[in-house]
Parts: structure tokens; C-alpha cells; sequence
């Protein structure tokens, strides 16, 4: 056994590592080597073996990936040489590399590192504290070239549980699972990138979260602060690409109160119900912050449960109080508050008609439901509309797509007070917490006098209708596999009453507003973007939420819908579904084109063009992966794989054959 005596030696304990094998590294050449946590180059020369730090001092080339050339080891990045034993560099320069002691064992060659030297607090560490001291939980992203000292503090808050990281295969997945995540659950959720293509790939989740007030934290890497601005290597101006997705952005500097940006971030999610950013250059991520804390929500947030105006409650009563044919319209912002929107609807006997978002917020068994309005709702919200002389809506932003009529007499809450009277004026506007505001309205009515008519058994005949229409459908025989009414008529009956369920856009989403009759079920989308490609990745958003011991989602189904064109974008994190073991079940209705569009060429008289899709074999794929998969092509075969899918213990993808027309 020998030993070569470096120059730079650790001082105090060592502990040991195995390098390489006997005879593994040629003479004459020169290797990276992971050991220890640590990566040096390894060199054999002259034989003997050395081990070097694996950045070179120039500007951090890998040395391990260079070459011995004329008695030099020569850095690839830039040529600078030196010598492959001491580190030393010829001439009179004096940017010489650490060494590492090494032993030549009978087993291999051994490195010595410097034992239990204990971690360097950074400024990463104190924003990754500070994240999860605000409530983050989960982080979605790639690590990569510009981030890793972020990463690195990511990971050891996910060495202690808590928060949670799941490596994704594209950054706009991640993106659209912290949307997805901060929708159904109200707490702010993170995606992580490399500086350039990384950051940009986020984008279109972010712009997801941003107009669906969906509270997210982005946190992107960035080039060396002494670089910025004149073109490096996947420089992009972050700030500028992110200044209209972002309420709050910032980048992280030399001298910044990393601790309280990191606090303005998370409080404007959580307050503003949107997107927050923070941009880390590289060599501040591992800036040291010794003796920093990080910052906490403690006196920084106040209760929101305040009550609207006097006046508006006042009107709002009196509207209420006079309404013969008052309806309930509850958009997405309602639905943490349903239980006292139910209990209005009963006091006044009158259907509660739901946006799309707002799907399954209340059951459609209920007495007093009338499913969902508009272009993916059903027949029965809009006779019900139509025929009302009042409409209560309820964390609504009255989308074209909703069609709300308003011409009506309008009522309408909101915690933001922008929304209100946004697109037109409505009667009486109401500025406040839904819950806290129909709770008033609730109280305000006990005991009072109002003229409402019973509405209960005009929806009971309504829904009969509707249901022998959709039977109709059912029976009408399809171009190729299984119609659309067919398969959410199984869904119906299928997919557990508390599933969370994702859908995509496209016609499997317009199908899905008609025919799905939801229990309990909590529905996810896309809505004011409406971005295909949104299903499968909320899906994993929704599972994190899912493994939430605390969380009133905890082991919750998750069932997500959508086209094979919507599951192409983002089939590759089929994959990160099974590296986490998520518990999670795809329903991807293919018609091999995009059916929706097809049909709004046929429809506006344009040629069909360019809309038909060359698809894998889904369910084979989904077994390729490790998971699950089933086809089916015949609408006796459905519930079975559906019921089996669900069981299974993993991700599972049914594939169904279906044609290009949701009707």
C-alpha cells in the first residue's frame, strides 16, 4: 500500500473513500470521480495517482473531463495546464488545485476528505426556510446547471420532511402542478428551473396560476450576477419575461435581505392569490449567511374574514328578501364556503348553478342543484337562468364562456374588488369574503319574510329530462369505440365519490361539463388560460396534496381526464408518476386528431386541416413506463377497466377509443 503526499493535505480527522478499482483509470489519463459527496479529478501519471479538485481555478472548467498532454493536464473549457500530481501550474502562475490525499489499497485507490466539517449556512438554505415557515410544502422542477445551490438547500429541507420535491421531465409540468396544487387546496406550492429555456419552459403554467389565482412561487436560477446583461450562455432577462405573470418579483443579490424577499414572495401569493418570483444568480445561491434567520409569517398577516359594506348587505338582503325566481351562481371562489351558499339555497328553495370551474362544488343528486352553465354546461342550468329574476353569484369573474346573463338583476361577491362589475355593471356589488358574506346574508334572512317560490320539483323534473336525453345519446351508435356520453355515464358511477379529477380542454372537456354527474368530487382545470396539456400534470399536484397528512384532501383518489392531444404535451412525466409511486389514475379519450378543432373548421366553414395526430399505443406506453395500462374499444369492456385501474396500486392510464364528437 502507498501513499502519495499531495500538496494540501486535509488537516485534522480523514475519512476514507473509495476512488477506483485496481487498474481501472489507464495511465496517462484523467477521470471525474464522485466519493465522498465530493467530484475530483482523478489522474494516473508517471504511476502514481493523484486526486484533484475537479474545478479548475480559471473558471471552473471540469478538469476530470480534460486530458494529460506534454506532462500537463490540460482544462477542456479553456487549455489552462497543470501538473497532474501536485495541482501546481508551470511558469510563474499561482492558481495552483487543492489536492487530496490517496492511498493505493489492495482494493482500489483511496481518497481522503476532511472529516465532519460541518455545513456552511447559505443563502439559499435562509430562503428555502423561510418558504416553508410560510406553509410551502411542495416543489416541482429540474435541478440544473444554474440552480444547484438552491437545489441543495431544497434538498435538505427534504431530508428533514418538511417540504416535499419531485423532479419533473419538463418545466412547464411543474409549473402546471403547483397551479393545480395551490387551486385545490388555497396554499401556495413551488416550481424550480435553471436560468434561460428552464425559466421560460414555466411559463404557460404560471400564466395558469395567474389568471386562475392560483397562489405559486417560481424559483429560478440565474447567470452570475457579474455577467448579467451582456448575452451570457442562457442569459434571459427574468425579471422583464416574468413582469406580467408575477404580482411580486425579485432578484436575489449580493447584499439583498434574502429572508424577506423570500417572505414578500409568499405573502403575495398567499394575499394576492397569484404568482410570485425570485431569481437566484448562481454564485449567490452559495453566498454565505451565517448567523441570518430566516423569516416567518408571525405579525406579518392578518385575518381576512371581514365583513362587506353595511349598505351592500342592506341591498343585497332586500333583492333576496323581493326575488319570486332568485338563482345561485358559485364560481371557483366559493368553494371553501359551499355549506352556508347551501344553506341560502335552501332558505330560499332555489337551484345553485355552477361555473365550469366550478363543477362539482355541489353534487348534482343534490335536491337543488342545476349543474353547470354554459357552453360545457347542461339544458337545465340555462332554463333555470333564463327564467330567474335574480341572480346571487358567488366568486364568480363572469367569463364569455360561463354566459351569465346580464341582463338580470345582479348580486355579486367577491373577495376582489376589481372583479366586481368587471365586464358590465351589476345591481348591487358586494366586496367581501364569500363565506364571511353570505353568512351574513344567512343571518340577515332568519326569520325573515321572503316570496320566493319553491323551485325544488321544477329541477326534479328538469334533471329527469335531461337524464333521458343523455340515455338518447348513450344509445346513438359511435364512429369508432366508445361515445363521450357513454364513458362519463361509467364515470359517473366509477370514479369515487371524493376523487380529485383533472381535466384537460378540448371536446373530452366539453363532455365532461355535460355528462358528468359529480358527488363529492373536486374538479380542476385550466380555466381562464385554457391550455391543453393541464390534466396529467395538475394530476401530480393533486396526488402531493393527497400525501398531506393535515390536509383535508389526505388520501383522496385522484382521477384525471383528457384527449390524446392534451395527454402528447405532457406525456413524458407518465414516468415521474411512477418514479414517485404516485397512486393516481389518467382517462385519455383518443380520437387521433384534435377533435375540437376539427370541428370548429367544419363549423366556420374552413377545410379541416392539419388536426389529425400520429399516436403512440397509450396503454402500452403506460406499461412500457411501469405503470399501468388498459385499452378499450367496446363500451361493455369500460366499467371493468376502469374499476381496475382505480384499484390499481400506481399510476394506471385507460385508453378508450372514442370518436371526434362529444354530442
Amino acid at each position: 500500500m502507498g501513499t502519495n503526499d499531495s500538496p494540501g493535505p486535509p488537516t485534522g480527522n480523514v475519512s476514507w473513500h473509495k476512488a477506483l478499482s485496481p487498474d481501472e483509470l489507464p495511465e496517462g489519463r484523467v477521470d471525474a470521480v464522485s466519493c465522498g459527496g465530493t467530484t475530483v479529478a482523478m489522474t494516473h501519471y508517471d504511476g502514481e495517482y493523484a486526486a484533484l479538485n475537479n474545478s479548475c481555478p480559471h473558471q471552473g472548467g471540469p478538469l476530470g473531463e480534460g486530458s494529460i498532454e506534454t506532462d500537463c493536464l490540460r482544462c477542456p473549457w479553456h487549455g489552462w495546464d497543470f501538473d497532474p500530481l501536485t495541482g501546481e501550474t508551470p511558469g510563474s502562475h499561482d492558481d495552483s488545485v487543492e489536492t487530496f490525499p490517496v492511498e493505493e489499497r489492495d482494493d482500489g485507490i483511496y481518497v481522503g476528505f476532511p472529516e465532519g466539517e460541518p455545513h456552511e449556512r447559505t443563502v439559499s438554505d435562509v430562503v428555502a426556510e423561510t418558504l416553508v415557515n410560510w406553509g410551502v410544502r411542495q416543489v416541482w422542477g429540474i435541478v440544473g446547471h444554474s440552480n444547484l445551490g438552491l437545489a441543495d438547500a431544497l434538498r435538505r429541507e427534504a431530508e428533514t420532511g418538511t417540504l416535499s420535491y419531485y423532479g419533473v421531465r419538463h418545466e412547464g409540468a411543474a409549473a402546471f402542478a403547483a397551479s393545480a396544487y395551490g387551486k385545490l387546496t388555497g396554499r401556495p406550492a413551488a416550481c424550480f428551473s435553471i436560468a434561460g429555456p428552464g425559466a421560460t419552459n414555466m411559463l404557460t403554467g404560471l400564466w395558469d396560476a395567474n389568471v386562475d389565482r392560483s397562489p405559486t412561487v417560481a424559483l429560478t436560477g440565474q447567470v452570475e450576477s457579474q455577467v448579467l446583461g451582456t448575452g451570457n450562455f442562457q442569459e434571459v432577462d427574468l425579471e422583464a419575461a416574468y413582469g406580467d405573470v408575477a404580482e411580486f418579483e425579485a432578484t436575489v443579490l449580493r447584499d439583498s435581505d434574502s429572508a424577506e424577499l423570500a417572505t414578500r414572495a409568499a405573502k403575495t401569493a398567499v394575499l394576492e392569490r397569484g404568482v410570485s418570483h425570485l431569481v437566484f444568480p448562481d454564485e449567490i445561491q452559495t453566498q454565505s449567511a451565517e448567523g441570518v434567520d430566516p423569516s416567518d409569517p408571525e405579525g406579518r398577516l392578518t385575518g381576512r374574514d371581514i365583513s362587506p359594506p353595511a349598505d351592500a348587505l342592506d341591498d343585497a338582503e332586500e333583492l333576496l328578501a323581493e326575488a319570486e325566481r332568485p338563482v345561485i351562481v358559485v364560481g371557483h371562489g366559493a368553494r371553501f364556503h359551499m355549506d352556508p351558499v347551501v344553506d341560502l339555497a335552501e332558505r330560499l328553495d332555489c337551484p345553485v348553478l355552477t361555473t365550469f370551474k366550478a363543477k362539482g362544488q355541489i353534487p348534482d343528486s343534490h335536491p337543488l342543484a342545476g349543474g353547470v352553465l354554459g357552453r360545457s354546461g347542461t339544458p337545465i342550468a340555462s332554463h333555470f337562468m333564463n327564467e330567474s329574476d335574480l341572480l346571487a353569484v358567488f366568486g364568480a369573474s363572469f367569463s364569455n364562456h360561463t354566459g351569465i346573463a346580464e341582463y338580470k338583476p345582479i348580486i355579486h361577491v367577491d373577495f376582489d374588488a376589481m372583479t366586481l362589475g368587471k365586464h358590465h355593471s351589476v345591481d348591487v356589488p358586494v366586496w367581501g369574503e364569500v363565506g364571511v358574506t353570505v353568512t351574513e346574508l344567512n343571518d340577515r334572512l332568519d326569520g325573515a319574510e321572503v316570496v320566493a317560490e319553491g323551485q325544488r320539483e321544477e329541477l326534479a323534473d328538469r334533471w329527469d329530462i335531461w337524464r333521458d336525453e343523455k340515455a338518447t345519446r348513450r344509445d346513438q351508435p359511435a364512429e369508432r369505440g366508445v361515445n363521450y356520453a357513454t364513458v362519463f355515464e361509467a364515470m359517473s358511477r366509477i370514479v369515487p365519490d371524493d376523487a380529485v379529477v383533472p381535466v384537460d380542454v378540448g371536446n373530452n372537456t366539453y363532455a365532461f361539463g355535460r355528462y358528468f354527474e359529480p358527488e363529492d368530487q373536486s374538479v380542476l382545470m385550466s380555466g381562464y388560460l385554457g391550455s391543453i396539456g393541464f390534466a396529467f400534470p395538475a394530476a401530480l399536484g393533486a396526488w402531493a396534496a393527497t400525501q398531506e397528512p393535515e390536509s383535508q384532501f389526505a388520501g383522496r383518489p385522484v382521477v384525471s381526464v383528457s384527449s390524446d392531444g392534451g395527454f402528447g404535451q405532457y406525456m413524458s412525466e407518465f414516468t415521474t408518476a411512477v418514479k414517485y409511486g404516485m397512486d393516481l389514475t389518467h382517462v385519455l379519450l383518443n380520437d387521433d386528431e384534435l377533435g375540437k378543432i376539427s370541428k370548429e373548421q367544419r363549423t366556420g366553414g374552413w377545410d379541416v386541416w392539419q388536426t389529425d395526430l400520429v399516436n403512440p399505443e397509450f396503454a402500452e406506453f403506460a406499461e412500457n413506463c411501469g405503470g399501468h395500462g388498459a385499452y378499450v374499444d367496446d363500451e361493455n369492456e369500460l366499467g371493468d377497466a376502469l374499476r381496475e385501474a382505480i384499484a390499481h396500486d400506481g399510476p394506471a392510464l385507460v385508453e378508450i377509443s372514442t370518436d371526434s364528437d362529444p354530442v
